[in-house]
């Protein structure tokens, strides 16, 4: 089984730059305290550390 990791949104994406917001699309996320559950690749830990000040891993599974 893959390892798997929780991400939950936890800022707001106005008034941040475009690039900011396309990452958190390109996570799933798009609205405030959404989790998503995301396969736990270096590219994703990559989106994640881009942007820490809007979302948090809650969970990491597997």
């Amino acid at each position: 089984m893959a390892k798997t990791i929780v991400v939950k949104q936890i800022g707001s994406p106005i008034r941040r730059p475009a690039k900011q917001r396309e990452t958190l699309i390109g996570l799933g996320l798009n609205k405030m305290h959404k989790t998503r559950e995301l396969e736990d690749t270096p590219a994703v830990r990559g989106m994640v550390r881009k942007i820490p000040h809007l979302v948090e891993i809650i969970e990491e599974r597997g």
